[in-house]
């Protein structure tokens, strides 16, 4: 990840030597969502609002922690959400799937059982979202698409786009030149951009994630306020889009970090924390559901929640009620 950083964020030689490739992935991606915008490949609309989260760039941009204040935002205001995900790192081999607290994250996905454990909701996994989102009716009156912006086969009332405030769009490049899923022009067509940290532009509403108190991964009743921890030197392991986020987050909490970043989904185990200083080990929460059965008295995770713009709820819930579905009131 680091390597594919460097170049995906900067201009340079190889990325220009990408650019035809790049162009390519561009055209065949406006073709692909041409193809459905057309009708010559299938959009089916379900019997309930789908509002989608996602983003234009490849890694992390915080799209989890909006899924997750989305599903209780809308709860608080009297609907029944449920939140569909591709399940991704997951190898169960049938679909759909509902995703309890205590499912299996090799089974289902890291992000799909954070989600389950996060949300007072049903979730439910399958590669296509359609299928998913069918299983979920008439029990939720609104579906929230995790990760489905480029998923055009489920019809969609709201988009919302998660933009990385810090990393932006890198050098503005398709895959592989650059991180864009899609090109920037995509974002001129969704209905909410959401910027994740940093300074949000014009048409952007800013979110924040602040840390929760940390919690033992041996013993989850135990917490301790992540200011207990300032000054001390830990292990910072992460498995996420944008590792450096996380580490950089402990830093600005007055943690020094010895980094251990790996590939996105990382599936550990427990020869991957055999430090053998004795160390205080901090992890993700999304990688906390995958460490559990190895963890021990000094592993821990820090919980995060977003905090957004209170004009976030007031416009989401304004496009709510101009869907044909009708609006729901508390």
């Amino acid at each position: 990840m680091k390597r594919l950083d460097h170049y995906w964020y900067s201009h340079n030689f190889l990325s220009f030597l990408l650019l035809p490739l790049a162009w390519l992935y561009c055209l065949l991606t406006l073709a692909r969502r041409g193809l459905y915008r057309s009708g010559v490949l299938r959009v089916t609309k379900i019997a309930a609002p789908v509002v989608v989260v996602g983003n234009i760039t490849a890694g992390g941009t915080g799209k989890t922690p909006l899924v997750i204040w989305l599903a209780d935002f809308l709860q608080a205001r009297g609907w029944k959400p449920g939140i569909i995900s591709r399940g991704y790192g997951g190898k169960t081999r049938y679909y759909p799937q509902a995703v309890h607290p205590d499912s299996d994250p090799a089974q289902m996905g890291d992000e799909a059982v954070l989600l389950a454990l996060r949300c007072a909701c049903p979730v439910m996994i399958a590669p296509h979202r359609v299928a998913a989102a069918r299983t979920l009716l008439p029990a939720c009156d609104i579906i929230i698409a995790d990760d489905g912006l480029q998923h055009y086969a489920l019809a969609r009332d709201i988009e919302i786009a998660v933009i990385d405030g810090a990393r932006r769009f890198g050098n503005g490049h398709c895959l592989p030149a650059g991180p864009l899923r899609e090109p920037l022009t995509r974002l001129r067509t969704v209905n909410m951009k959401v910027c994740n940290g940093g300074v949000a532009a014009d048409g952007e509403f800013a979110m924040r994630l602040q840390p929760l108190a940390a919690r033992n991964l041996a013993d989850e009743a135990r917490t301790r306020g992540i200011e207990s921890f300032s000054g001390e030197t830990v292990h910072a392991v992460a498995a996420i889009g944008n590792p450096v986020r996380f580490f950089n987050q402990l830093r600005a909490l007055g943690l020094s970090v010895v980094e251990h970043a790996f590939p996105d989904h990382y599936r550990f185990v427990e020869q991957d924390f055999r430090f053998d200083d004795g160390r205080t080990v901090f992890m993700t929460e999304k990688d906390a559901v995958k460490c559990k059965p190895f963890a021990r008295p000094h592993y821990w995770y820090l919980p995060v929640t977003a905090e957004l713009d209170p004009a976030f709820g007031a416009a989401l819930l304004e496009l709510l009620e101009k869907i044909p579905h009708g609006p729901k009131t508390a």
